[in-house]
């Protein structure tokens, strides 16, 4: 019970839908055991004394005591599902939440499919079991215990001979729960590795299409449906070895009460009324017993999702506000490294060793170097998306600790290398980081990021809603919605992450134009593969495995004659060509 402990938060503060529901559910029990003690009273004292005037009495009664039951069940489940639609309501929120604010060394392991798994799957488990399992457990005790007590009060002999199996019964739904609950946990991993699959595939369809690979990913969902089936059906085996054995104790426990009930009937011992009376509450104890397997499987099923968003809602939330942490509506934008060093993975070699640097505001800083070199690590510790092994990062003197992260990416302009882009209009898209930029704003941003033409071609211009992930676009397009949206943003620190390496050269020869009046009195670190990116930047950094090996502007770093001007060689074979593509 220890997951619904820590799950408590979420459905205790919608306690009185429950507790009226199990109000309602006693009052349902006990209409339902009232059923054999009115047959009885009208077999024993109204058909055998022949007192045949009371039949329409008890038959007003009968009428009377099951519309209250119909009543007091339809407000029950109401009640019962409302307690479980408002609980996983607040669930469903608070795993979002974590989910915004979990670090992205998270998201670096992290399955997307199985996420989804967790947030729709999971969490309706649990509301199942809430809704109506939990109720079913209490419905479970208080119809065996006032059917228990009605046999015992009639004949205590009849009760004890009667029951003497039902201990076989319980044990076997003990060994049955061992055995389902990990079954269901199984399940549930393999669903969440299916989804999984299939948001990879319709992800990467364009990859996997350019190959031919459909038949091979056809393959590959296969192995995976396949995996999810055997797991149901060995699950489903489990049901089959245990239920049938379950009936036959039911039913052996008939047979008894046939058989003895019979004697002490002809001996004159109890009343026929009793006994049909006692084969009446002998299925209101076998029947939720047996339906105890059915209880104990919801209870598993949600013991099983309640673990998995647990380990969802219980994940450290490593980079975080700390007390006290300064909150400023902008950063002047002065960036300094000191003697930093980081990895994402204590396995992992060092992503950056012994970094440091200073970039005054205003101050336009180049990185480049090879793929893995260290380049995008540099930026990602600027936003705080990581923190630091070892060393500082500091911004305007203060460690970057010190500040609100909402302070850290507000001042900050980022555009990635794989632009991203909502399923919203174009102009959403744009003022996504500023939602309060009126339109002249937008435009503006969109102008100074070459985009606007196009834009104004769409079918409804900057109202024009996108497909998903930006749907219908070119990757240079899309690129350039992503460059305006970091200008919307009017940032003091501006993070372009080979920003341009979706468009043709003369488009990115128009960006960087309008760069040069976008970066004024912004601190910019700008990634590049093209030397002709970085000729203008104040300083640059050539990295090689996670340090610097060079620094210095474009003419200085020629002159060192070292890997800038190997890959400046290596990139043009002329001046003439570098200066073509540099203007």
């Amino acid at each position: 019970m220890d997951t619904f402990k820590k799950l408590k938060q979420f459905y205790w503060p919608f306690k009185r839908y429950f507790f009226w529901s199990i109000v309602l559910l006693l009052a349902v029990t006990g209409f339902t055991v009232a059923y054999p003690v009115i047959l009885q009273i009208t077999i024993d004292y109204i058909v055998l004394d022949q007192n045949y005037g009371w039949i329409p009495y008890v038959a007003v009664g009968f009428f009377v005591i099951t519309l209250l039951k119909g009543i007091a069940v339809y407000f029950h489940q109401y009640l019962g599902d409302l307690f479980g639609i408002r609980a996983v309501f607040e669930l469903r929120n608070a795993l979002y939440e974590k989910l915004q604010y979990l670090p992205f060394r998270y998201y670096d392991n992290a399955r997307t499919g199985d996420l989804m798994s967790r947030l729709t799957a999971d969490v309706e488990g649990f509301r199942f079991f809430l809704s109506f399992g939990f109720a079913q457990l209490i419905n479970l005790v208080m119809l065996v215990g006032l059917s228990l007590g009605i046999m015992f009060f009639y004949s205590p002999s009849l009760a004890v001979v009667t029951l003497a199996a039902m201990p076989f019964l319980i044990v076997t739904v003990y060994r049955f729960d061992k055995k389902v609950h990990p079954a269901f946990t199984d399940i549930r991993k393999s669903f969440a590795g299916l989804t999984t699959k299939v948001q990879e595939n319709i992800s990467g369809m364009t990859t996997v299409k350019s190959l031919s690979k459909e038949n091979y990913e056809m393959g590959r969902f296969e192995h995976k449906n396949t995996d999810y089936k055997d797991k149901y059906i060995y699950t489903s085996n489990i049901w089959a070895s245990y239920f049938p054995f379950m009936e036959l104790i039911g039913h052996i426990c008939v047979v008894v009460l046939l058989g003895y009930g019979g004697f002490l009937v002809i001996n004159g011992d109890i009343q026929p009324g009793v006994l049909v009376a006692f084969f009446s509450l002998i299925w209101f104890i076998i029947n939720p017993l047996m339906n105890l397997g059915f209880i104990v499987n919801t209870f598993s099923q949600a013991k099983a999702s309640g673990e998995r968003l647990l380990q969802v809602l219980e994940q450290p939330e490593e980079i975080m506000d700390k007390p006290g942490a300064v909150s400023k509506d902008r950063l002047d934008g002065r960036v300094e490294f000191k003697n930093v060093r980081h990895r994402y993975d204590e396995e992992e070699d060092l992503a950056l060793e012994d970094v440091s640097f200073k970039a005054e505001p205003g101050m336009t800083i180049g990185l480049i170097g090879a793929t893995g070199s260290g380049k995008t690590s540099i930026t990602q510790l600027i936003t705080r998306f990581y923190e630091p092994d070892e060393g500082e990062v500091l911004i305007d003197g203060r460690p970057l600790a010190d500040y609100t992260l909402r302070t850290i990416r507000s001042s900050t302009g980022v555009v990635l290398q794989e632009s991203f882009l909502f399923s919203s209009s174009v102009k959403d898209n744009i003022s996504y980081g500023n939602p309060g930029a009126g339109m002249e704003q937008i435009i503006d941003a969109a102008k100074r990021a070459d985009a606007h033409e196009f834009i104004m071609q769409l079918p409804e211009g900057y109202d024009t809603v996108l497909g998903e992930r930006g749907g219908g676009l070119s990757g240079g397009q899309k690129q350039r919605i992503a460059i305006a949206r970091a200008i919307c943003v009017d940032p003091s620190i501006l993070i372009l992450d080979d920003a341009t390496s979706a468009v043709d050269m003369e488009t990115e020869a128009k960006i960087q134009k309008a760069f040069q009046e976008v970066m004024k009195g912004r601190t910019t670190f700008i990634i590049a593969h093209r030397i002709s990116s970085l000729m203008h930047a104040d300083e640059i950094l050539v990295l090689d495995n996670g340090r610097i090996m060079e620094r210095g502007n474009h003419d200085e770093l020629m002159q060192q004659h070292g890997a800038y001007r190997r890959i400046f060689d290596l990139q043009y074979k002329d001046k003439h060509t570098f200066m073509q593509e540099a203007k």
